[in-house]
């Protein structure tokens, strides 16, 4: 069941071209994807979701339809873009629900215009800093895609998923890295500055006057699954795990359409 949702719609931000669609009424949903991924990782979601909701898919910096800002995206930037889009459809306050990358957004958003925040999903994400690890890591992927673009996507794509999974939806996994090979490479390296360098977030799920949830995969190969479980210790965030990788949206679709659904009920 695929739907095309086409992003039809630009506004002009900062002079950069920013992509967007947006669908049904009522209480506004703004969700925002991941690293090499772009608003069309929605597609599955957004004809069940806008029954009942209003809902706005956009296209971060660099990825998708949106034009690169410049050689560092920060995630406050990325933030910034969402909020010029929400300005421009005079939404004042949305429930966000943000993969990986876009969980980053979600929360620098959260940071920089809380007045204007409903809820929060953190699907596959986190809210600390990377570690003095991972930020080495994003200086290999720098070099790396650089020196080989497609096979860096290939690879970085197919290690999202759980191994149980790889086969069985190599299909999917297949579309995925399509879509991230329209991924201009100053997009790339753009981003994975703005995530090395983006900061602690934890604070806001023991703070935030507005409900959060946190969604893991059990064996995601790049976000370690009690690690990041630790993040809620003492908090209200509402916690949901999957026994898969780190690509829900694909790999629990059916569940996670139902429990998103249920936490927009509750804001």
């Amino acid at each position: 069941m695929s739907h095309k949702i086409s992003l039809l719609k630009t506004i002009l931000h900062k002079n950069t071209k920013i992509a967007y669609s947006e669908t049904g009424k009522g209480t506004a949903v703004v969700l925002l994807h991941g690293f090499l991924e772009n608003a069309t990782m929605w597609d599955f979601y957004v004809p069940e979701f806008s029954k009942k909701y209003r809902v706005i898919t956009i296209d971060l910096l660099g990825h998708g339809q949106t034009e690169c800002m410049g050689y560092l995206h920060t995630m406050e930037d990325m933030a910034d873009a969402v909020h010029a889009v929400l300005h421009e459809l005079r939404i004042r306050k949305a429930i966000f629900v943000g993969h990986s990358m876009g969980g980053y957004v979600a929360l620098a958003f959260a940071e920089l215009y809380p007045d204007n925040v409903k809820g929060i999903v953190l699907l596959n994400s986190t809210s600390r800093a990377d570690s003095e690890e991972r930020k080495l890591n994003r200086d290999r992927a720098i070099v790396c895609v650089k020196k080989d673009y497609s096979a860096f996507i290939r690879m970085s794509i197919a290690n999202l998923f759980s191994e149980d999974n790889r086969e069985k939806l190599s299909e999917e996994i297949e579309n995925v890295k399509l879509e991230a090979l329209k991924t201009p490479l100053q997009g790339i390296v753009a981003a994975l500055e703005g995530m090395k360098t983006r900061n602690d977030r934890e604070v806001l799920l023991h703070f935030a006057p507005y409900p959060i949830m946190l969604i893991l995969g059990e064996k995601d190969p790049v976000l370690n699954f009690d690690e990041n479980k630790e993040q809620i210790e003492g908090t209200d965030v509402k916690f949901i795990s999957f026994p898969d990788g780190h690509m829900s949206h694909i790999e629990n679709k059916n569940k996670l359409g139902k429990l998103l659904l249920d936490f927009f009920k509750t804001v």
